[in-house]
């Protein structure tokens, strides 16, 4: 802008706690131009930290040797300028004196032009050697920015100037001023929550649940107002950490362009990032939002804020005036703004919308279509069809066994379900591809067993077209083999759906869904040792046991057939039983 209770290893397993911005390791690149941390916080003003060298003049080629100290600090990064353009790029390359604690950057096209730390350990004092180049400039000044934790900070702090011999006098004045340091826009505090009024008509408005009220503890609320170039925005939704929304040309998370709203000890930070893949957001330094305010309340986050149709000197800002898919997201943050993976699937419109164009009040899912009929297909399959057509199989042959078409009822209403439930899975199968676009990496093991059981599903009918006479000698091994891929197939569908059920893309209520499936699962297997019972006492009716020998007598056949109805009582049970379980799952799926 993306799980299993069973949620089995997708969510937790690579962002159970990923921070969303900051470079304990000291890569800091994307700060090369501005030196401006991207911790989404203001810099502090009056630095206590120190810059000194060891000369005044240089020559191309000299080693100059520069100290950083002052109070204990966890970060750094250091870089020469030209002093009298200190907007510019680095100048010169630098040499490491402590290999332990920092290490060599290249920023633009100068290879090793900038110094950072290694870790977050704490440290006072750090040195290195700077190398000036032949086509060094007349005055040189060395830049720095300190990180004593997370949200303190100070940017470019400035340091001496070396010149070269026979220098003129510097004339353009060597302070850091206003356009070179980031600045950030006043922060007001609302005083009322946001309105759905004019949703629709004067403001495009996305709300979920839909025609919900943004002051109510259960709303999800966004909204767009354009004001001539300029777009007001405005965000609230339950959250303990940060709401975010982004734009977005595709369903797929990566390459939007995301804003965040970040609850820190009841202070809300407003942020804009690039997200670049499914990995964690890097928080702008700058980004050009005027008219920020928030407000905490009632366990709301809401905010508000304005900026311009065009940024076009901002990186990764889309123009608001074209057509986007829009996510609405919430989660976790932790101390100094780090925030976590939002653990649910995020609301995504239905539609590319252009929230400058008519205003319009929409909704959104949390589920993709084609995700929930695969859903719903696969429940159809494996918690109807396929377990009717079991027992009817395993327990029906007396009670159906005149001829339909050629063959006993019995295994005509078992091939039916089977086939029923062949069809239904392989439409079921080939929907995640679709939607994804070919393989998903972060559905865990889910899709592994899908596959298996998809393959195992097809294997059935195919040899069951090659199952010997009743009386072969093959018939004993083709049973076995038949009722093994089966049972198989059986086993591996219900982990398979119990793995699937977790995915956040389902957006089933956790803990609830994984309790009623253990109740269906408890349910069928309860009616197959109730008919298994039943056979079992129609067989001990028929012995009597008289001293050494038994007595048959009635046949078997006929002694079941005086258990046929109990057993049509059970299935009719059964199959409606499964009725209320699949109903109960179809109606969360698609949250009717």
């Amino acid at each position: 802008m993306e799980p299993p209770g069973l949620a089995f290893t997708l969510w937790i397993f690579a962002f159970l706690s990923v921070p969303a911005a900051g470079y304990p390791n000291g890569k800091v690149k994307e700060a090369c131009s501005s030196m401006m941390p991207c911790h989404g916080h203001s810099p502090q003003p009056l630095p206590k930290h120190t810059i000194s060298v060891n000369e005044t003049e240089f020559r191309p080629g000299d080693h100059i040797k520069v100290n950083l100290s002052g109070p204990i600090f966890e970060g750094f990064f250091i870089q020469a300028r030209n002093a009298e353009n200190l907007a510019g790029p680095a100048v010169g390359s630098f040499m490491l004196a402590e290999e332990r604690i920092s290490q060599l950057l290249t920023c633009g096209l100068t290879k090793n032009s900038a110094v950072s730390h290694t870790s977050k350990s704490k440290k006072k004092h750090v040195e290195a050697y700077w190398v000036a180049p032949t086509d060094a400039p007349e005055h040189v000044q060395f830049l720095a920015t300190v990180v004593e934790k997370y949200e303190i900070f100070w940017v470019k702090i400035p340091g001496p100037i070396i010149s070269q011999p026979n220098a003129p006098p510097l004339t353009t004045p060597t302070s850091i001023t206003p356009e070179t340091l980031p600045t950030s826009q006043p922060v007001y505090h609302l005083t009322k929550s946001f309105n759905a009024s004019g949703c629709g008509s004067t403001k495009f408005c996305i709300r979920n649940p839909p025609k919900c009220d943004p002051g109510a503890a259960y709303c999800f609320f966004l909204s767009f107002k354009q004001n001539n170039h300029s777009v007001l925005i405005e965000m609230s939704g339950p959250s303990e950490g940060y709401i975010a929304f982004a734009l977005s040309h595709d369903q797929w998370m990566g390459d939007d362009d995301a804003y965040l709203c970040i609850n820190e000890d009841h202070r809300i930070n407003v942020n804009t990032a690039y997200l670049s893949g499914r990995t964690p957001p890097v928080l702008d330094s700058e980004n050009g939002l005027e008219d920020i305010s928030w407000r905490v309340a009632d366990g709301l986050v809401q905010c508000s804020f304005r900026r311009n149709l065009r940024l076009p000197a901002y990186k990764g800002r889309f123009n608001l005036d074209a057509n986007y898919y829009i996510f609405l997201a919430d989660g976790g943050a932790s101390e100094g703004g780090l925030i976590h993976k939002h653990h649910r699937q995020p609301l995504i419109t239905n539609g590319m919308y252009n929230v400058t164009d008519s205003p319009k009040d929409v909704g959104g899912s949390r589920s993709p279509l084609l995700l929930k009929l695969h859903a719903s297909l696969m429940f159809v399959a494996w918690m109807t069809t396929v377990s009717i057509g079991v027992i009817v199989a395993r327990f029906f042959k007396p009670v159906w066994p005149h001829s339909l078409f050629g063959k006993e009822i019995w295994f005509q209403v078992h091939r039916m379900l089977m086939l029923t439930t062949v069809l239904l899975t392989s439409i079921a199968f080939v929907l995640p591809f679709i939607y994804r676009g070919g393989w998903s990496k972060w559905a865990g093991f889910h899709p592994y067993l899908g596959c298996t059981v998809m393959a195992l599903a097809i294997f059935q009918p195919l040899i069951a077209g090659f199952r010997p006479p009743p009386h072969a000698p093959r018939r004993q091994v083709f049973n076995w083999v038949h009722w093994s891929a089966g049972t198989t197939a059986r086993i591996l569908a219900v982990v398979t759906m119990f793995l699937g059920m977790d995915l956040p893309a389902l957006n089933l209520p956790d803990p609830w869904d994984t309790y009623t499936m253990i109740g269906f699962v408890a349910w069928h297997v309860g009616i197959d040792i109730l008919l298994e019972i039943h056979s079992y006492c129609l067989i001990r009716k028929v012995e009597v046991i008289d001293e050494d020998r038994i007595q048959i007598l009635q046949s078997l056949t006929s002694a079941e057939a005086e258990g046929h109805t109990f057993k049509e009582i059970v299935l009719t049970i059964y199959i409606c039983g499964n009725t209320a379980f699949l109903i109960t799952f179809l109606a969360a799926i698609h949250q009717l």
